[in-house]
C-alpha cells in the first residue's frame, strides 16, 4: 500500500459562527492509500480547540506511510495513532481501499445494515435574535434546526426561531460557553419552547456539575466524550452523546463507541465538523440508530465533491460508491 496526503479548502456560504468564533472557510485534511490499482480516500477537519493544526495533522499521517507501505490494518491503526483527526483520515481511507478491492460496500463488510436516507439538522449560526429569527424563517421547511448559542441571550433567539419556524425540531449547542445557573435558568423555558436536546452546555472540564441535576431538557456531551474511553461515568451528567468521526479516530472507534453508549444507555447523535461529502460519508453508517443526525457540513459550504450525498432539503441519501465506501 502507498499513502499520499494533502491539504484542500472549502469556501463557506457566507460565514459560520459558534460561540467562540466565525470561519468563512474549511481547511480540510485528505488521505489517500492506493493499493492493487484502487484508491481508498478519508477526510478529516483538525480542531485548534483539540490542539489539532493541519500542519500537525499532516505531518502524523505521513509518518505512517512506512508502516502502511508494510500493510498496517485498521486494527493495528487504533494503538499506532491516537483519537483525533489524523487517525479518522487514515481508518476511512483504509475502509474505502477494502471496499474498492473486494467489491463489497463498507457497510456489509462491517456487518451493518443497508444503509437509507436519513433526515440531517441544518445549523443555524449564532447571531442576534433578529437575524437567527431570519434564518430560521428562511428554513422554516426543515424538519429539525440545530441552533449555535452563546451565554447571553439564549431564550431569546430560541424564541425567535420558533416564531419563525413553528414546526421545526429544534436542538441546541451551546459550544461549552454556559455555567450550571445559566442551564437552570434556560432549561424551562426552552423545554416550553420545544427545544429537544441541548448540546455540552458546560465546559468539558466542568461538566461534573450536571451530575444529579434535573434535565428538563436531555443533555448531549460533545467535547465530552470523544471515544469510548471518555465514556465511564458521563451517564449520570447526560443523556446522549455526539459521536464523531474526528473525535473517535475514524469509523471502527465511531462503531464501538455507539455500541458502547447503547450499553451504557445512552442516546446517540451522530455530528461533524464542517467538512465535504467526503467527511460525511462514513459518519452516515453510525447514524442509523441515531436519536439526532447532523451530517449537514456540505450544506454550509459554498461547493461539494461531484459527486457528493444528494441532499433533498434536510433528507441526506447514502453516499454514492464513488464518493467513498
Amino acid at each position: 500500500m502507498s499513502l499520499t496526503v494533502r491539504e484542500e479548502t472549502w469556501p463557506i456560504a457566507g460565514s459560520f459562527t459558534i460561540s467562540r468564533g466565525s470561519r468563512t472557510e474549511v481547511r480540510v485534511v485528505v488521505a489517500e492509500i492506493s493499493q492493487g490499482g484502487v484508491t481508498g480516500r478519508g477526510e478529516c477537519v483538525p480542531y485548534a480547540h483539540y490542539g489539532e493544526s493541519v500542519e500537525g495533522v499532516m505531518a502524523a499521517i505521513e509518518a505512517m506511510a512506512d508502516p502502511i507501505a508494510d500493510g498496517l490494518d485498521r486494527q493495528a491503526l487504533q494503538s499506532a495513532l491516537p483519537p483525533g483527526a489524523a487517525r479518522n483520515a487514515l481508518d476511512c481511507a483504509l475502509w474505502d481501499v477494502q471496499a474498492k478491492r473486494s467489491g463489497e460496500p463498507v457497510w456489509r463488510l462491517a456487518g451493518l445494515a443497508e444503509p437509507g436516507p436519513l433526515i440531517t439538522a441544518y445549523t443555524l449560526s449564532l447571531d442576534s435574535p433578529e437575524a437567527m429569527g431570519n434564518a430560521a424563517a428562511a428554513n422554516a421547511a426543515r424538519a429539525l434546526l440545530k441552533l449555535k448559542l452563546g451565554g447571553e441571550g439564549v431564550v431569546e433567539r430560541v424564541a425567535a426561531v420558533r416564531a419563525s419556524a413553528p414546526q421545526s425540531r429544534i436542538i441546541v449547542d451551546a459550544n461549552e460557553a454556559w455555567t450550571v445557573d445559566l442551564l437552570a435558568e434556560a432549561s424551562p423555558e426552552l423545554a416550553r419552547l420545544g427545544v429537544e436536546m441541548i448540546e455540552q452546555p458546560l465546559p468539558a472540564g466542568s461538566d461534573g456539575g450536571l451530575a444529579g441535576i434535573e434535565r428538563l431538557v436531555p443533555l448531549c456531551a460533545d467535547e465530552s466524550c470523544h471515544d469510548s474511553a471518555s465514556l465511564a461515568g458521563l451517564e449520570s451528567r447526560y443523556d446522549i452523546i455526539n459521536i464523531k468521526l474526528d473525535k473517535t479516530g475514524g469509523l471502527t472507534e465511531a462503531l464501538a463507541l455507539a455500541d458502547a453508549a447503547r450499553a451504557a444507555g445512552l442516546g446517540i447523535m451522530v455530528g461533524c465538523m464542517i467538512g465535504t461529502s467526503l467527511s460525511m460519508a462514513p459518519a452516515t453508517l453510525v447514524a442509523a440508530h441515531a436519536s439526532f443526525v447532523d451530517l449537514d457540513g456540505p450544506l454550509l459550504l459554498a461547493r461539494d465533491h461531484q459527486p457528493g450525498i444528494v441532499f433533498e432539503g434536510s433528507i441526506m441519501q447514502p453516499p454514492p460508491p464513488a464518493l467513498w465506501g
